[in-house]
């Protein structure tokens, strides 16, 4: 898996890809209504996506001119962002901020450790990726994705 990536990266010089949601993507009533507000959970990851993430709303992109906002608490939100691999500490705040955001949930794994574990696995320290334990509503791949293809799969879903 890891010698596939670096050869990848080698061969196209490109380390994120063009983002291809991995599952059907259907707009969600939380998302189809005014506002959008997202939990950012990071369940054990290098930093690299939420760097990206937060890139994605900054004056550059402003994702939030299309109506979605980061919120602080997971009652508060519309759905969650997901990014790195759920570490063996970090498995109990994974599912209680899960089962803390409201239905109808969207959860979105951002990044490749999100949908299959990137080169962390396997580990002793890590349970698995979060498309693993739980259905995943969005996957955008890249390592660390690009803030343009997080912001065109958002926006793919909320149909903004």
């Amino acid at each position: 898996m890891l010698k596939e990536l670096i050869r990848r990266i080698i061969h196209t010089g490109r380390v994120s890809e063009a983002v291809t949601p991995q599952v059907k993507v259907q707009t969600s009533p939380a998302f189809s209504s005014g506002s959008v507000h997202l939990r950012h959970l990071d369940v054990g990851s290098c930093n690299g996506c939420e760097i990206e993430i937060g890139a994605c709303f900054s004056p550059v992109y402003d994702l939030e001119r299309f109506g979605i906002a980061m919120t602080a608490s997971p009652r508060h939100a519309d759905g969650v962002l997901i990014t790195g691999v759920v570490t063996k500490n970090m498995l109990r705040p994974f599912h209680q901020t899960i089962a803390a955001t409201p239905a109808p949930k969207q959860l979105i794994a951002i990044g490749d450790c999100a949908i299959n574990g990137g080169p962390f696995l396997p580990s002793y320290a890590i349970e698995g990726a979060p498309s693993e334990l739980l259905p995943i509503d969005l996957m955008v791949p890249g390592c660390p994705p690009d803030p343009t293809a997080i912001i065109e799969a958002l926006r793919r879903l909320s149909g903004k």
